[in-house]
């Protein structure tokens, strides 16, 4: 096992083909500690050079609804009238507190995920 920190694209990539070749490699074995110590290392490196964005909220919304089959005017009664529904889900208006404590629980969209900040439209 040699393992070293993932410093280049290269390493990476030396990394991910070596992690797939161990992959489901038994727990507490020498293949299985260094799947499990590449994991971390590639974790690490993604995170730092290939980071997620947070989900816009409007755009997780609107991903919800369609998944859902949920129209614009299911909305009313959730998040205010259909006035209000509008001029949140065109980025109008942000989203309130109740408004976010609503969608969590009608639409089972985490509040971590509608609560990140988006610009609103002109």
């Amino acid at each position: 096992m040699k393992i070293k920190p993932i410093k280049t694209e290269q390493d990476y990539d030396k990394a991910l083909e070596r992690l797939e070749v161990i992959f489901d490699a038994a727990p507490d074995t020498k293949e299985g500690d260094e799947a499990e110590i590449l994991s971390m290392l590639i974790d690490n490196y993604e995170n730092q050079y290939y980071p997620i964005e947070a989900p816009d909220p409007i755009e997780a919304i609107k991903i919800r609804m369609e998944e859902m089959n949920l129209k614009q005017k299911d909305l009313v009664g959730i998040i205010g009238g259909k006035s209000r529904v509008s001029e949140i889900l065109n980025k109008k208006k942000k989203l309130t507190v109740e408004m976010i404590r609503e969608l969590e629980r009608v639409l089972h969209i985490s509040a971590s995920v509608l609560v990140n900040n988006y610009q609103l439209s002109k």
